[in-house]
């Protein structure tokens, strides 16, 4: 995956999803409790296609990249949904913070007013960016998962609240060296 996803995963999740493509592929079977027709649209793939590889007369590690990376996708999104919803839970109500060791840098509407430089920051999540954070890492989406971050970090440590001009700022945040998240 990526940094923060991953570190989102090791925090929040007892188990990483199925290895394997058949392992993903039964892990998929089971949660839609052997119905073809559901795992072929949530697939993408026709209903034959589903029965064959059940019935083994074809082999899905086989497939096109793009069916593998739904496979994955889909597995992803419906693991350990208890655990996760009772950390959501717990992160709603305790709180998260985030300490990293990054590339930070950021722009405003007048250009740039800071260069990127590695910086080692500890900064809470803001309530707001939980549920979000929380959501990304259902769908297994990096991109989603570092901008929520970046948006909270730039929140908490580059802007001031209620200072004028600074709500515009764009922080970058990349080249992270590490990256964890706890409870507060």
């Amino acid at each position: 995956m990526g940094e923060v996803i991953d570190a989102l995963k090791a925090r929040f999740q007892t188990r990483d999803i199925p290895k394997t493509v058949k392992g993903q592929f039964n892990a998929l079977m089971r949660k839609e409790k052997g119905d073809t027709g559901r795992v072929a649209e949530r697939l993408g793939v026709a209903r034959r296609t589903v029965q064959r590889w059940v019935k083994g007369e074809r082999d899905i590690s086989n497939s096109k990249p793009k069916i593998l990376e739904n496979l994955t996708k889909e597995v992803t999104r419906d693991h350990q949904p208890r655990v996760r919803a009772k950390a959501e839970a717990e992160a709603k109500e305790r709180g998260v913070y985030v300490e990293t060791r990054a590339r930070f840098g950021f722009t405003a509407a007048g250009g740039s007013t800071d260069d990127g430089r590695v910086r080692r920051l500890t900064e809470d999540v803001p309530d707001e960016l939980i549920a979000p954070l929380f959501q990304a890492l259902r769908e297994g989406d990096e991109d989603k998962a570092q901008k929520i971050i970046a948006e909270g970090l730039a929140q908490e440590y580059f802007r001031e609240r209620g200072t004028e001009g600074l709500q515009d700022l764009d922080v970058e945040f990349g080249d992270i060296d590490y990256i964890e998240l706890d409870f507060q």
